[in-house]
């Protein structure tokens, strides 16, 4: 590690000299500087984007151009630095997912959130497992925009709300230009970005090809990831635009297995296991048409698919059972091979049309979303007792052989009416209509039926409002009904001994929000809201007697739960001296979630949840930072602070032997990251992770990847080198 923080530096101060060396006739504006950084801030959305309406809805518009961040590592901490309330889950390897949640739901993939790239819909299988599997290169992404759960009227079947990752665009200037971003970091990080793009007359196109290699903080756990892309676009005249796309990301990850609370105390790079893997290989290919009808309509189709598969093989136990080798047979035991087919398919259809009521001004969004699903979830196989990945079989058939099959008809509404100037009030409408089947095989249970049909018929409303005080401040306000369907997981018993609800219902809720936002001044800028979630229906297992008096587990609807919020952003830039600029900023939320009703089974009996604290939700999420910049230098020294939680709705303290449950401490952690615009080709980012090398973890999981303590990344250093051309 020293030998790359020495090679860091050096290359670093290398930039700065390079800079400083700069031709002294050249003549920068001190004014274009300051505009330059703070265009390169967080901002928020417009009323309308993309066919979108966004009045009234707290978001965020992050740019990624300039971001400090160690992107290749996708540090979720540094990369949603400025949005307040951001848990971010470290679970399974830096680098391969982005887990995170808001609002205190479920990170696990960041499923809680309806995931795009592009306007693209990612998520593996909305109704089957909305986990989003597909994990493109940061380095590819030009900005990401967050929005909260009440937009869920024009996104669909997600409390969170809606993420979307934008990629880079074609250079409209060229035929041809090329862009290389290259890495090399701590525990054999590398990492290797390299892309062309370009236009022609009434042609653009942008392609990347992505690699990564990453040895891992814990021992056993390498990864290596691999992505590729490529779009086109044609635009036939000045109203029509076209566009195809298509990306891939695959990587394997060697799973070092849970540790227990006295594991991690010992040493939180220790691993459990050496034989576990796991691989997701996804593809998503999409057409995309925009086409103008005139000054005030316009129409967007868009078809896509999420194809591929997710793939495991796993000596899977807890913690404290070790995997060795069995003295009577010389081998090890055999491990479960999951595989996972994902051919989920969406269109879309959105209208976006401007008009007038009299002399009031009104802005129309419409449209609707067709999806059909097959999700082919083959698991409990029998692999091999070897150490290597291999997902053949020693046994034919798996254990479970399901399809999960989904036809869903969505349509929305929602109209924005100008009131009086600078005062709208947006009503909306969803609809959503369709069901799933599950058919197929389970080896171990054949006693009970299962819900083989969950229906997804609903009405949701919603209504937002936004009020512009002045030029630059606003206030919003609105509340969303929401839901989120029973998916595959909810209605698969885990053993002979566990019976499934046949009368399961889908979660349904509310998020309600008022907040205020804008600046004061040139240098200070604020977003300070309130929010209230409602989800009701939550899933869970309680005990149940049979006809005889017999006890056995019952997976149902166990509960209500309430989170109430607050989430502050507030900055302030200034100027120091000539070409010297400086920021503070603290990105904070306070968090407060309990169940308002419901039991849970423990043991053989049946708890009361009421008042109990939701399970991972962190009472304080706070993040501060000190930013500064001089001439191309960019620096920012960033200080996280994430409360503890409990792991399960019981809200268990003292962990067991096996560390499944228990509390989960308080934590914190401090960045440092510089960035150097050397030229305009070259340019060099820089930065150590985790200073302070705090052990630490973020939760404790009750299932993938296992149940235990998932310890993150200690300190680590890294270093970027840029060209474009």
């Amino acid at each position: 590690m020293k030998s790359t923080i020495i090679s860091a530096f050096f290359l670093l101060f290398s930039g700065l000299s390079l800079y400083a060396q700069e031709d002294s006739s050249t003549k920068v504006l001190d004014e274009f500087i300051l505009k330059a950084w703070l265009k390169k801030d967080i901002a928020r959305l417009p009323e309308t984007h993309n066919g979108f309406l966004f009045s009234g809805r707290k978001n965020e518009v992050i740019h990624l151009g300039s971001a400090n961040t160690n992107m290749a590592l996708k540090t979720g901490r540094q990369i949603f630095a400025k949005v307040p309330g951001v848990f971010v889950y470290d679970m399974d390897g830096s680098g391969n997912q982005i887990n995170i949640s808001t609002r205190g739901l479920d990170p696990h993939r960041s499923w809680e959130f309806n995931i795009r790239q592009n306007g693209v819909l990612i998520n593996s299988d909305m109704y089957g497992y909305p986990a989003s599997h597909y994990s493109p290169p940061m380095e590819a992404y030009e900005q990401i925009e967050l929005v909260r759960g009440t937009g869920s009227l024009q996104y669909g079947a997600q409390f969170g709300g809606m993420v979307n990752y934008l990629t880079k665009t074609p250079d409209s200037s060229k035929l041809l230009s090329f862009e290389s971003i290259n890495m090399v970091g701590s525990y054999d990080l590398l990492s290797s970005y390299n892309a062309v793009s370009g236009t022609y007359k009434k042609f653009s196109y942008y392609a990347y090809y992505y690699r990564r290699h990453y040895k891992g903080y814990r021992k056993q756990s390498e990864s290596d990831a691999e992505a590729q892309y490529v779009q086109l676009n044609y635009a036939p005249s000045k109203r029509i635009r076209i566009k195809a796309e298509l990306g891939r990301s695959t990587y394997l990850y060697k799973i070092p297995g849970p540790l227990t609370d006295s594991m991690f105390h010992a040493d939180p790079q220790m691993a459990t296991r050496d034989r576990n893997y796991f691989s997701p290989d996804i593809y998503v290919p999409s057409i995309t048409v925009n086409w103008t009808i005139n000054k005030r309509s316009s129409l967007q189709l868009v078809s896509s698919a999420v194809l591929g598969t997710r793939n495991s093989v796993m000596f899977d136990a807890f913690a404290n059972i070790p995997d060795t080798i069995n003295q009577l047979t010389g081998e090890y035991k055999n491990r479960q091979v999951d595989i996972d087919r994902f051919n989920s398919k969406t269109t879309e259809l959105r209208f976006l049309h401007q008009y007038r009521t009299g002399s009031v001004k009104q802005v129309l969004a419409s449209g609707a979303v067709v999806m059909i699903n097959d999700l082919n979830r083959r698991q409990l196989g029998k692999g091999t007792s070897g150490s290597e990945y291999d997902l053949s079989l020693v046994e034919p058939g798996f254990g479970r052989d399901m399809h999960f099959k989904t036809k869903n008809l969505a349509l929305f509404l929602e109209n924005a009416i100008e009131v009086v100037p600078g005062w709208t009030i947006t009503p909306g409408w969803r609809m959503e209509t369709g069901q799933s089947d599950l058919s197929g095989k389970i080896s171990y249970y054949t006693e009970h039926p299962l819900p083989t049909t969950i229906k997804h018929n609903f009405h949701l409303f919603g209504l937002t409002t936004q009020l512009s005080l002045d030029e630059d401040n606003q206030f919003y306000a609105g509340i969303n009904r929401a839901y989120r369907p029973v998916i595959f997981k909810d209605i698969v018993p885990a053993s002979t001994y566990e019976q499934i609800d046949k009368n399961l219902k889908n979660a349904t809720g509310y998020n309600a929000e008022a907040g205020v936002r804008g600046k004061l001044g040139n240098n200070f800028s604020y977003d300070l809201s309130l929010f209230r979630m409602v989800y009701e229906n939550r899933l869970g297992t309680i005990v149940a007697e049979d006809n005889s008096g017999q006890a056995y587990t019952f997976k149902t609807n166990i509960g209500n739960s309430r989170t109430n919020g607050v989430e502050a952003f507030v900055q302030y830039r200034f100027q120091i001296a000539p070409f010297f600029y400086a920021g503070i900023f603290s990105s904070s939320s306070y968090m407060n979630g309990v169940y308002t009703k419901g039991e849970l089974a423990t043991g053989i009996v049946n708890t009361s949840i009421k008042g109990k604290n939701i399970e991972s939700v962190p009472e304080w999420i706070s993040r501060n930072g000190l930013e500064l910049m001089y001439r191309g230098v960019n620096a920012t020294i960033l200080y996280n602070y994430t409360s503890g939680t409990y792991s399960d709705a019981l809200n268990t303290v003292e962990p067991p032997a096996n560390g499944a449950r228990g509390y989960t401490p308080a934590y914190s952690t401090w960045d440092i990251n510089i960035s150097v615009r050397a030229s305009s080709v070259f340019s060099i980012r820089a930065g150590i992770n985790n200073l302070t090398n705090r052990s630490y973890f973020t939760k404790r999981p009750a299932f993938y990847p296992g149940p235990g303590i998932w310890p993150a990344d200690g300190r680590n250093v890294y270093l970027t080198i840029g060209v474009k051309i």
